[in-house]
């Protein structure tokens, strides 16, 4: 198993995702931050998502992405739209 794949919300297929962006470990991913994150794994050429998003944020915190506030997932959500529109 993946150091990658014991934090919350984060499986087997983002856990690659994230490796093939860099990404191998909760300091690395708390080192980019979960925007950060986002991008470098769009940037191999993978699908995003706002839930993988929220995935990202909610590992970075050691939460279930449903459990993040309101207020971080509407700032979360904000980002995401502005970058889709791109």
């Amino acid at each position: 198993m993946s150091p990658l794949t014991e934090l919350p919300n984060i499986g087997p297929v983002l856990a690659e995702r994230l490796k093939n962006a860099g990404i191998f470990d909760l300091t690395g991913l708390r080192a980019v931050g979960s925007k950060a994150a986002l991008m470098l794994i769009r940037g191999t050429g993978q699908d995003t998502c706002l839930s993988m998003l929220y995935a990202l944020e909610g590992a970075v915190q050691g939460v279930r992405w449903h459990n993040l506030d309101k207020a971080v997932k509407a700032e979360l959500k904000e980002y995401y739209t502005a970058r889709e529109r791109k």
